[in-house]
């Protein structure tokens, strides 16, 4: 398709290894991009001859100034000048590349909604067509491509095997995309819709009304992270939208703020969401609401980053420098890849335990039994599913009898005084949550196992109700738990925590460090159950 000049200067194949596009500019050299670098291609200016002989072997261009070439995933999009004439074209180069699931692999298994973020030429588009791919044929989803501009799928009728068995359905003009959108879920039946760039108020309130119908959505928006779309009044609907609350003279002294804040409107249409640093280096956000909360309140938010590194390895951090994932701690242990060394702490989530690993040379340690956990207002199959995603040493049990600990959504413990008192008289440790979204459970359990192998904390955001005492006379067990509980729960949140049954000089310890932080305690109990409970401001 391109002008003979630049084939002769592409012919090699150094010149086409990581080529992104080719620049046809009228009375300029034409140039090919590469990550970080330009080539000039050639010594002569682009003419108008040779922009009409590549205009006349190409497609027609849509209303967007986008072409393709039949059978391929190449986009050719046209600068025109004031009449109307073509006098520059942007070549881009596209590629099917496989491999880039595995960054989001374990959110497909959710069947929650996906949100891709990021610069253009990032790969969002091709992170896209390989996520249909794996849907269709690894999942065995009912998947609809809904291709504006024929970028996902290839321009022709017939659809780029990049795409799977995944259907495309194209759109005549960008305008109508979101009637596309609403049309495939009425009459094609699919259980998940893949559509790139949603970009208009019409096309976010689209995606709602499909989402509201239970079907997967997997798209890409504007914007280089969370922040630009909560700023963005077009788009912020995707994420829970904003508006603005006034708040009464007690709780604006709670929580320390004006009268006037803003607050999240609704539910995300995309419970996940992702922001595409580059091509390898990915920000994973799991609680959509949580972390728009979070931003609104001016607090720092904690996505996971994940890298894929060059041997095709998926690295995990939440902070800190990029390295891989730790074993939890009821996890065999092995040796560790890198020098560790304590960092400095710092305001947010209490971080993991560091469990101490032991010599490579010595025997490895016998495998724990399964932890059995009966839940709460939590349904067996979530737990199980979870349990299977993680390959957790779990069992979930049917009575509380048969428990090592219980799990409860907040709430559900509540309506039930009668198995509260059971799992006392048991000695069972209770774990609350917030709600029952599948990382939630993860999560949950994670910190069960740790608890069990003497790992102790909290789960962010989660608050611990009636466990059994572990040490009463631990002083700094009690008051690292005191602090968390007022720095995690009682401060941000304005609830009364009710800490471990401890014995009186350590209650006096907790008491002390309470009223530091300007707060009220009481003990509530008899005899060895006695223990203190931390109220708000």
């Amino acid at each position: 398709m391109l002008p003979p000049v630049v084939q002769r200067a592409l012919a090699g194949p150094e010149q086409r290894e990581g080529l992104l596009e080719v620049v046809l500019d009228l009375g300029r050299v034409p140039e090919a991009r590469y990550p970080g670098r330009v080539l000039a291609l050639g010594h002569d200016a682009i003419e108008r001859s040779d922009l009409a002989a590549v205009l006349q072997r190409l497609g027609p261009f849509g209303g967007d100034n986008r072409a393709g070439i039949e059978r391929t995933l190449h986009r050719i999009s046209a600068i025109r000048n004031r009449t109307g004439d073509v006098v520059g074209l942007t070549c881009r180069v596209g590629r099917a590349v496989f491999g880039t699931v595995a960054m989001v692999r374990d959110l497909l298994d959710t069947g929650q909604s996906l949100l891709l973020m990021g610069r253009p030429g990032v790969g969002k588009t091709t992170a896209l067509r390989e996520i249909a791919r794996v849907l269709a044929d690894d999942l065995q989803r009912r998947v609809v491509v809904i291709d504006t501009s024929n970028e996902i799928a290839g321009d022709g009728d017939i659809p780029h095997p990049a795409i799977g068995r995944a259907r495309r359905m194209q759109v005549a003009r960008p305008e109508l995309q979101h009637q596309v959108m609403i049309e495939a879920v009425e009459n094609h039946m699919p259980e998940v819709i893949v559509i790139d760039e949603i970009g208009t108020e019409l096309e976010a309130q689209a995606a709602r009304t499909i989402a509201e119908r239970g079907v997967m959505l997997v798209a890409t928006a504007h914007g280089n992270e969370l922040a630009n779309l909560i700023r963005n009044p077009t788009l912020s609907d995707l994420v829970g939208g904003i508006q603005s609350v006034t708040l009464g003279d007690e709780e604006a002294r709670r929580r320390r703020t004006q009268k006037t804040v803003l607050e999240r409107a609704a539910e995300p249409t995309f419970p996940l969401a992702v922001e595409m640093h580059s091509r390898h280096r990915w920000l994973v956000h799991r609680d959509v609401a949580g972390t728009v909360d979070l931003l609104l309140r001016g607090q720092p938010t904690h996505p996971q980053a994940r890298e894929l590194g060059s041997d095709g390895r998926l690295l995990l951090r939440d902070d800190g420098p990029v390295r891989p994932a730790p074993p939890p701690a009821w996890a065999t242990p092995r040796p560790p890849a890198w020098p560790t060394a304590p960092a400095p702490r710092r305001p947010g989530p209490a971080p993991l335990a560091v469990v101490p690993l032991p010599d490579p040379t010595a025997p490895g340690p016998v495998a724990a039994p399964a932890l059995r956990i009966y839940g709460v207002g939590v349904a067996a199959q979530q737990l199980e599913e979870a349990v299977r995603r993680r390959q957790l040493p779990v069992e979930v049990v049917e009575e509380p009898e048969q428990a090592d600990a219980l799990l409860s959504v907040r709430g559900q413990l509540g309506r039930d005084p009668e198995l509260r008192r059971q799992a006392r008289d048991l000695g069972l440790p209770i774990l609350v949550i917030k709600s029952d979204t599948p990382h939630q459970l993860q999560r949950a359990m994670e910190r069960l196992l740790e608890r069990r192998q003497g790992g102790g904390g909290t789960v962010d955001g989660e608050e611990p109700v009636g466990v059994g005492a572990d040490r009463p006379d631990d002083a700094h067990a009690a008051l690292e738990e005191c602090r968390l509980a007022v720095e995690q729960v009682v401060l941000p949140q304005g609830r009364p925590v009710e800490l471990l049954p401890r014995n009186e000089a350590v209650r006096a310890l907790q008491a002390e460090l309470v009223h530091h932080y300007r707060l009220r305690s009481a003990v509530f109990g008899r005899g060895r159950q006695q223990r203190l409970r931390v109220f708000p401001a």
